[in-house]
């Protein structure tokens, strides 16, 4: 068994407008040292460690800002939450017990959990009716994947916590928000290539890649608010540059999705600029754009597309 965290977002619902968080131990809290004591000690080691200290409560971890800023989004005319969190983990429940500790002291209003003991929970992201699954596990974020649902890989990092109220996620476009078929081309065929066939087509959508649905959710909520009052800001953060960014823009435009802000950064490292928007989450399909944003914000991988295919993880 591994000690796991995992996110898993539900889908919307019209009829009544929220999102429904699940939420592991090692996404909401810092459990490090107790993950330290089951990988050098065992299980038994550890579930003795847990119910020791069951009142002794967690620090926070790397989703726990993200958490806390959906848990404030209301309803702006009913001042309903918007957002439920639920408990999803690979503890056993009687192991679990210091996370809910840990929750209520932390005053957190998450009052549902899944116990999966040991067993991965991806399992229940459809049950869930979910979307979204966030993992320390590379190999279960990888079959949510595969299942359809929008899904990463949560990396270390200690600049988790974004100073402003406002909630902000950015994503990357190729093999994140959108398909990685232009991200095929250049790499097959190289710059000059990929940006010829973008312009050849401009006027022809991109297929959507694994977080549109979850980009589309995000887009409903804002559209609950005033524009110049909305909680919720969020952020393309691509590699791409002119004239590849007319495709992407009109791709956006055609799914009728609104993007606060685009920053098209022709291969600049991201993370300064994701740190600048103030990024409570950034979505990234490569791995190296990924250990450079998550030394400034909390990132995620996507381990999704031509980049993470065989060929090229073993290169």
């Amino acid at each position: 068994m591994r000690v796991m965290c995992s996110l898993l977002i539900a889908g919307w619902n019209m009829d009544n407008p929220s999102l429904i968080v699940a939420i592991a131990s090692r996404a909401l809290f810092d459990l490090n040292e107790s993950h330290h004591i089951f990988e050098s000690q065992g299980m038994e080691a550890y579930a003795a460690y847990q119910i020791e200290n069951e009142n002794k409560c967690f620090e926070p971890g790397v989703a726990f800002p993200l958490v806390k800023k959906l848990l404030a989004l209301k309803n702006p005319l009913t001042e309903q939450p918007l957002v439920e969190v639920i408990l999803l983990s690979r503890n056993s429940a009687d192991t679990g017990l210091r996370v809910f500790n840990s929750i209520q002291q932390h005053q957190l209003s998450i009052s549902r959990a899944a116990f999966t003991h040991g067993q991965s929970p991806y399992r229940y992201i459809k049950s869930f009716g979910g979307h979204l699954f966030l993992s320390a596990n590379p190999e279960d974020v990888q079959q949510a994947l595969k299942s359809g649902c929008a899904a990463a890989t949560i990396l270390e990092s200690q600049h988790y916590s974004c100073s402003v109220d406002q909630l902000r996620i950015a994503f990357d476009g190729d093999a994140v928000l959108f398909s990685d078929e232009a991200e095929r081309i250049y790499q097959t065929d190289g710059l000059e290539s990929f940006q010829e066939s973008e312009k050849i087509s401009k006027e022809t959508p991109l297929k959507e890649g694994p977080f549109k649905g979850f980009l589309q959710a995000l887009h409903q909520l804002q559209n609950l608010f005033q524009p110049s009052e909305c909680p919720i800001r969020t952020a393309l953060v691509t590699a791409r540059s002119a004239p590849a960014h007319e495709r992407v823009i009109k791709t956006l435009r055609h799914w009728k999705i609104r993007i606060d802000e685009a920053l098209f950064l022709g291969g600049l490292n991201k993370g300064e600029f994701l740190k600048a928007f103030g990024a409570d989450f950034f979505f990234d399909d490569q791995k190296g754009h990924c250990l450079n944003s998550s030394q400034h914000v909390a990132t995620g991988h996507v381990p999704h597309g031509v980049m993470n295919s065989d060929e090229n993880i073993r290169s």
